[in-house]
């Protein structure tokens, strides 16, 4: 189709592109060759078209080349066909796109943008050009890509807690709610556990707030390893954190505490501050099919369950009973968890 205006001896790249790939649509075997050669001295994985209805296969698949040179004029579809098939899927990854024609004038030109081509070039293309509208089209991707992971950095930190990497409150008790309706809906039984770290204000206070925070993002860690897949786990406030539990009747929701506790008893937490020992109190309620609950009724009957585990000594699981009308708080309870 056209040959390059001048070939470089040897092109040194500036800073090697191993890792990008890029997609070359050419049926011309010379034009198509001289590509390839330049592209790859330059640090790009190279995969090639020879048409244009193969490029259009290969940017449609979902690891397709996020940079792409097409020739306007190819068998099977054009460049600009090409350019208009990628931008019907706009949730699709970006790929920038850069036509080579021969064709210079205004009209052409605007046809092809209008298609959908980032850029163009024209034949015969010059390789300092070609090269300094790659580095255009790089500079566009990487910013989508900081876009990109800053915008699921934000949705991140609205569903999860920062220290503990956990789901956050709203996120945990919006999934006790959505158990609630399922179980009017299909039936069956789940469950919520409250656990406390005991003597959490201790910590504190004598080895400092960093390490109260190494020591809730450990308790953390082996709390979602101690829970089943399925279940959902959220810090519910301060030293205190909630596990919804689907499926699961009095026993099992006993056994789960029970196996989170000791979880978290053992062994010794290391720290900057040095090695600690964190002890956890759980209070466990179970919303059964005959006797369905409303979350805020579960969660008032295990933390009543919770306020019986440290009454009783803490470092320890307590089932709730039948669900009772809301009663104040005993006078004397004590305030240190």
């Amino acid at each position: 189709m056209g040959a390059a205006k001048h070939m470089e001896a040897e092109p040194t790249p500036d800073a090697p592109n191993s890792s990008n790939r890029i997609l070359i649509a050419e049926d011309d075997p010379i034009s198509r060759r001289m590509l390839q050669a330049f592209l790859t001295k330059w640090g790009y994985q190279v995969e090639v078209a020879v048409d244009g209805s193969e490029a259009a296969a290969k940017l449609d698949e979902a690891d397709a080349p996020r940079l792409a040179v097409l020739d306007w004029m190819m068998p099977g579809l054009e460049g600009p066909e090409v350019c208009r098939l990628v931008r019907q899927t706009p949730d699709r990854p970006y790929t920038y796109l850069l036509l080579l024609t021969a064709r210079g004038q205004k009209d052409d030109i605007l046809r092809g943008l209008e298609a959908g081509a980032d850029d163009y070039l024209t034949k015969p293309f010059d390789s300092q050009e070609l090269r300094a509208r790659l580095n255009v089209g790089e500079r566009i991707l990487d910013l989508q890509r900081k876009l990109i992971q800053a915008r699921e950095e934000l949705r991140f930190r609205a569903c999860h807690d920062v220290l503990t990497g956990l789901a956050n409150r709203e996120v945990v008790l919006e999934t006790a709610s959505r158990e609630y309706s399922r179980q009017l809906r299909e039936g069956g039984s789940f469950a919520l556990v409250i656990l406390d770290l005991d003597h959490f204000k201790t910590v504190n206070d004598t080895y400092g707030h960093l390490c109260g925070d190494e020591v809730l993002h450990e308790a953390a860690r082996r709390l979602m390893a101690s829970v089943r897949s399925y279940d959902t786990v959220g810090r519910y406030g301060g030293e205190e954190f909630l596990v919804v539990a689907p499926a699961t009747d009095a026993r099992g929701a006993l056994a789960l505490a029970e196996r989170v506790r000791r979880a978290i008893e053992a062994p010794a937490i290391i720290t900057e501050a040095g090695s600690v020992r964190i002890t956890a109190s759980c209070g466990v309620a179970v919303s059964e099919c005959e006797h369905a609950l409303k979350p805020d009724d579960l969660l008032r009957i295990a933390d009543e369950a919770l306020y019986r585990a440290k009454g009783r000594g803490r470092n320890r699981s307590e089932l709730a009973g039948p669900a009772q009308p809301a009663e104040p708080l005993a006078e004397g309870k004590p305030a240190e968890s």
